[in-house]
């Protein structure tokens, strides 16, 4: 992937969405930043499990930092708790 096609914020830019609907036939949206969307509770307790570290070895946040932070997270814990609360079963 190109680095046209990943936003500096976290998550892909409209031009890396487009990418992955030409190559691989995917329909991706942009982050829910607020509310209880069906698709930002699913980001939250797919993030929620990811392992890895929050901060590269020299201070900067990871892409899994600003993923997070793109849709409205400020950590792991946080997208886990807001998974458990807004979750169906």
């Amino acid at each position: 992937m190109r680095k046209e096609h990943k936003n500096p914020r976290g998550g892909l830019t409209k031009k890396g969405r487009e990418f992955f609907k030409r190559k691989e036939g995917s329909n991706l949206k942009p982050p829910v930043k607020t509310g209880t969307n069906p698709r930002r509770v699913s980001f939250a307790a797919r993030f929620a499990g990811m392992k890895g570290p929050m901060k590269n070895p020299d201070g900067t946040p990871t892409r899994k930092a600003l993923a997070l932070r793109a849709w409205g997270f400020r950590s792991v814990e946080s997208a886990r708790n807001f998974a458990k609360r807004n979750k169906r079963t």
